[in-house]
């Protein structure tokens, strides 16, 4: 099966290429695409995006909460799938006003809404568990039915004091998401 993984950002690219190197083979064969974050960015690469089985957005996610009340399954690093999203704090073009973007899961993780904004999500009025991305809504809109999103967990809103991403990422591993891939069939 060929399939070609999406991330936002250069750092999770880095992180896959360091999950691959736990194997000492691949059943399937991958290609990772670093499309940058936001939106335009995510729909510009799935436009352009080379002939796959399947198609897979992965990337980090924070979710809001208080990490520690939250289940063993949503502390950070773990694994999530996003199947609902939505958008809010945006207007005009393509997505102004689109409607909730649904899926069935296909994964064994948690089964999350994402919401994607335009603005810095600060309100504690969004229910516990609900992740925060730029790229979900629009991959949800153009993905095939086959296709899906893994999030990884890596932070928690709102920050109860400033955080270097940066430094927050830096212990999480992606070794997991292959792990899942390579158990595909």
């Amino acid at each position: 099966m060929k399939i070609t993984l999406f991330t936002p950002m250069k750092e999770e690219k880095e992180k896959i290429m360091n999950g691959f190197r736990e194997f000492t083979s691949l059943k399937h064969s991958y290609e990772v695409i670093t499309s940058g974050i936001g939106r335009e960015k995510i729909a510009k690469a799935l436009l352009a995006k080379p002939e796959s089985d399947l198609d897979i957005l992965v990337g980090f996610t924070a979710i809001t909460g208080i990490e520690n009340t939250m289940p063993e399954e949503l502390k950070k690093g773990k694994l999530v799938e996003v199947v609902a999203s939505s958008l809010i704090g945006y207007t005009g073009e393509i997505f102004e006003n689109g409607k909730l973007q649904l899926t069935t899961s296909k994964t064994k993780f948690p089964s999350l809404h994402s919401l994607t904004s335009d603005k810095f999500v600060t309100t504690t009025d969004l229910p516990v568990g609900t992740l925060i991305n730029m790229e979900d809504y629009t991959f949800m809109y153009l993905k095939r039915p086959q296709d899906f999103i893994l999030r990884i967990i890596s932070d928690f809103l709102p920050h109860q004091e400033n955080i270097d991403f940066f430094k927050t990422i830096e212990n999480i591993s992606f070794t997991p998401v292959i792990k899942f891939l390579e158990s595909l069939t």
